[in-house]
């Protein structure tokens, strides 16, 4: 039922997606709904190159949303219809010339009951074109804010788990409640460096001892 629904979905896009048989294969792989679905726009747009448009179309999409908050509950509340909320994100994006791509895509999900996912297949989207672009992304969480020479040198060290043709994309954050040290999360993976995970540790060895 699931893939009958995710074939159904595909092909809802447009005829050319249709006709093309296979999904480009995205540069990486997203789970959930929300990343199937985001995932599908980006096949179909590559394939009509279209993916920048399409960016900018859904980063214009975020920033309505952001600003407008009644659209953003109307969309999430399940209360709602679900031809209404088809009506009202069509009516939005034809007033502002959206591709049929974009517009197939938040039809689509209207009509299937997802339009609660809408933050989540933007976030989504977002990160199949960061990826795209090569752009790692990298979360540096501190007990203390970095001075100019300790961000230096962490750009440095992270640069080496980069591949030929990436480029680091860093956010840093304050968190004291680390006490020491650092957390790192960059790509898929997690490195935690804290002094609040050491002394979790040590307690929960001494614990264990006694």
């Amino acid at each position: 039922m699931a893939s009958s629904r995710w074939t159904q979905l595909v092909r809802q896009f447009s005829s050319s997606t249709s006709r093309a048989g296979k999904l480009v294969q995205a540069p990486i792989q997203l789970y959930g709904v929300e990343g199937r679905y985001a995932t599908a726009l980006y096949s179909a747009a590559t394939k009509q190159s279209k993916l920048e448009a399409v960016e900018k179309e859904l980063s214009s999409l975020q920033t309505e949303l952001q600003k407008n908050s009644k659209l953003l509950e109307f969309l999430a509340d399940p209360s709602q219809k679900k031809n209404q909320k088809r009506e009202t994100i069509e009516g939005w994006m034809k007033q502002r010339s959206f591709s049929d791509l974009t517009m197939n895509l938040f039809v689509t999900m209207a009509e299937n009951g997802r339009m609660n996912k809408t933050q989540q297949v933007l976030s989504s989207f977002s990160k199949l074109m960061s990826a795209h672009r090569g752009e790692v992304t990298c979360s540096v969480v501190t007990a203390k804010p970095l001075d100019e020479e300790s961000s230096k040198e962490l750009k440095a060290a992270l640069q080496g788990f980069l591949k030929k043709g990436q480029t680091l994309q860093l956010f840093t954050q304050v968190d004291p409640s680390l006490i020491g040290g650092m957390t790192v999360t960059i790509g898929d993976r997690f490195v935690d460096m804290s002094m609040k995970s050491r002394i979790k540790t040590y307690t929960n060895l001494i614990k264990a001892a006694v």
